[in-house]
């Protein structure tokens, strides 16, 4: 039976929802330094099972940074330190003992340019598996048609497997890097600009693929494109100069935001 929400049961049935979902990432006041330079300051932000968080706000306020300081890729930048905590399923990710190589295969990332090996498309997707040791082929063989098909790229290049990724279109090596990163079984994908390097039609399949994907995995999007968030994510932070100005359900922020720059930001007044 489907449930007709009214205005009556509307509220009531996404606080219901809210309630039972459970938090995957929390931030809670999270700093960042590149060596002097404050970069991340006082982030309070929690990211649900099974929801699109998309951040947004101009070059240089923070985004990528924060998306990078959730797989802890920001220490592979020497000059880096952080203070505050950002729990993983209630776990503080930089605590002592908290592997790195156990976070990234939690937390999956997908980067701005499409970034293949320079392999076979079987490989690609092969690859992080056998780093975790499994080498049965059979086993190999269903992860990688499972991850291609999560994908929504299978029926395109199951014929070529041992084709090298780079004969592949731009929009098809992004989801190939996606397939990638879904054979590794993270909980969270991050994806920093995933189609800012794509044509529309590539771009539309990407945002499909993402509102598939949200049904098995919890994801943070970062992207430029106002039109993208509005459509693709359930909720959005809007970061500037370092901070979290405001973060809402998505169709809040776009439609009755609270803070004034918010509002001067998504209307194109600045930035």
């Amino acid at each position: 039976m489907v449930q007709v929400l009214t205005k009556n049961n509307v509220g009531q049935s996404a606080m219901g929802i809210e309630q039972n979902q459970a938090n995957v990432m929390q931030s809670n006041n999270f700093n960042l330094w590149y060596g002097d330079h404050h970069a991340l300051k006082d982030i309070n932000l929690d990211m649900k099972e099974n929801e699109v968080t998309a951040i947004i706000g101009p070059s240089g306020c923070g985004k990528s940074t924060y998306i990078k300081a959730l797989n802890r890729m920001v220490e592979l930048v020497p000059i880096v330190r952080t203070s505050g905590e950002i729990n993983y399923r209630g776990r503080n990710i930089f605590s002592n003992g908290y592997e790195v190589e156990e976070l990234r295969t939690k937390v999956g990332m997908v980067f701005q340019k499409p970034n293949p090996f320079p392999k076979s498309i079987y490989d690609n997707i092969a690859y992080g598996p056998r780093i975790h040791g499994i080498k049965n082929k059979k086993i190999l063989d269903e992860i990688v048609e499972k991850s291609l098909r999560g994908a929504a790229i299978w029926d395109e290049v199951k014929d070529r497997l041992n084709q090298n990724a780079y004969g592949l279109s731009g929009g098809q090596q992004q989801r190939i890097c996606i397939a990638r990163c879904l054979a590794i079984e993270p909980d969270v994908i991050l994806m920093d600009e995933p189609t800012s390097a794509l044509d529309p039609i590539s771009t539309l399949k990407v945002e499909e693929l993402v509102q598939q994907m949200k049904e098995q995995y919890s994801i943070v999007i970062v992207t430029h494109n106002m039109q993208q968030a509005a459509r693709i994510s359930d909720k959005t932070a809007f970061f500037l100069n370092g901070e979290v100005v405001e973060f809402d359900k998505t169709d809040i922020i776009f439609s009755t935001p609270s803070d004034q720059r918010t509002e001067d930001y998504i209307s194109g007044r600045f930035g």
